[in-house]
């Protein structure tokens, strides 16, 4: 997103579960991503869906053969931050050590993932104290 751009439309449930699937694989055809979901809609309406999203602004596509190849037009990481940013307003109400702590009761890390939070987390206290 530009800084200052408008909000893009929002997604409907089968949009967002495209968009995911998209996210998930780097690029794919109207045909994987029916593939994917679950309770998946006709051929015509994912083809539809993915054209609302290319005019949404939220993918794009190439041709490859006679297949439309389609592929995020946003940076993963940065439509990562920008959902973890609305979850963290939605669902934490803004409380960074909720949603940690939240993600320690869903997912357990291991010991070198644990030693990398840590060097982050100091890394944030020295950059703090800089300033």
């Amino acid at each position: 997103m530009v800084p200052n751009a408008p909000e893009p439309p929002p997604l409907s449930r089968r949009e967002r579960q495209i968009l995911d699937i998209v996210y998930a694989r780097a690029n794919a055809t109207a045909g994987e991503i029916k593939a994917l979901m679950s309770n998946p809609p006709s051929d015509s309406a994912v083809r539809s869906s993915l054209r609302i999203l290319e005019e949404k602004g939220h993918v794009k596509h190439k041709q490859d053969g006679a297949r439309y190849v389609y592929l995020p037009t946003v940076p993963r990481k940065r439509a990562s931050r920008s959902a973890l940013r609305h979850l963290l307003h939605t669902f934490f109400d803004d409380s960074a050590e909720d949603v940690m702590a939240a993600l320690l009761e869903v997912r357990s890390p291991d010991e070198d993932e644990l030693a990398r939070m840590r060097e982050l987390i100091d890394r944030m206290r020295r950059e703090e104290k800089d300033r």
